[in-house]
């Protein structure tokens, strides 16, 4: 235990001294520590936490934070991320993954300028008439936001809306990431829940958006309470200290307080809907 003190000290040291002001402690106890990594305009956030088995057992856990980053490409990253674990059992990787994670945006800043170098005139005078196409002819189902809580640094929200149709989901997701907050959490999870009169089926889906099983949690949640033509989302804000399964409790409160708030919780044992207020 004393060696992976002294190993964990030195190798913190090294990376301070590499990343200087990029390299912050967020939390002494728990020993977690964020490296912002930039290559361009493409920044990203490797949160590690060093348990005490540290290095001699098993790597640190970590988080990447990373807004812009699509599911694909973070996934792809976290494969690289753990191929570095795999390889490297009782050695300390740190280093390793932060310069993986530094690979990782080099090739993608440089995909991206090859992408736009090729982008001909006439490619960018159509991208410009669909930007000019309405993507709703409808108004936006109203969504309302409960008051965010905060835990050990992360904060969560919820937001609700009604809805009768996937075109409807679809619409009150890109409202809510019309807002800026909203649109870097680190996770935007969801569920929703439409009851089809027409073929009296359900029609139902989440998406945990990085955060592992969270999504189908809420749509248990759904299923649980008998909302019906909703959609709810819980937004989480990562501080730095990881949660643990605490997190899918604090998930599961955040889904519970919008449901409340939205009058779904009240009706849930007759329709199941938003009550007429």
């Amino acid at each position: 235990m004393d060696e992976n003190i002294e190993r964990q000290k030195e190798e913190i040291d090294a990376i301070s001294a590499i990343y200087q002001e990029n390299c912050q402690c967020e939390d002494e106890n728990f020993q977690t520590y964020n490296i912002r990594i930039a290559d361009g305009d493409l920044i990203a956030n490797l949160i590690v936490t060093l348990p005490p088995e540290y290095p001699s057992v098993g790597p640190p856990y970590y988080l990447l934070n990373c807004p812009w980053m699509s599911r694909k490409d973070k996934e792809e990253l976290s494969n690289e991320i753990e191929r570095v674990a795999e390889s490297n059992i009782g050695e300390s990787v740190i280093y390793q993954w932060a310069e993986k994670v530094r690979e990782f945006l080099q090739n993608k800043g440089d995909a991206l300028q090859k992408l736009q170098a090729e982008e001909t005139e006439e490619e960018k005078a159509r991208k410009q008439i669909l930007k000019s196409i309405p993507i709703w002819t409808t108004p936006c189902p109203e969504i309302v936001s409960s008051e965010p809580f905060t835990e050990r640094k992360s904060t969560f929200q919820g937001h609700i809306a009604t809805v009768f149709t996937q075109d409807q989901v679809r619409q009150v997701l890109a409202k809510l990431y019309e807002n800026r907050k909203i649109a870097q959490a680190t996770h935007n999870m969801y569920a929703y829940r439409i009851y089809k009169e027409d073929s009296k089926s359900w029609l139902s889906d989440c998406d945990d958006d990085g955060e592992t099983q969270a999504g189908s949690r809420l749509l248990h949640l759904l299923q649980i309470v008998n909302s019906k033509d909703v959609i709810v989302v819980v937004s989480r804000w990562f501080g730095g200290i990881l949660l643990g399964a605490d997190r899918f409790k604090l998930i599961n409160n955040a889904a519970r307080q919008v449901l409340q708030l939205g009058g779904y919780l009240e009706a849930s044992n007759d329709t199941g809907k938003r009550k007429n207020k």
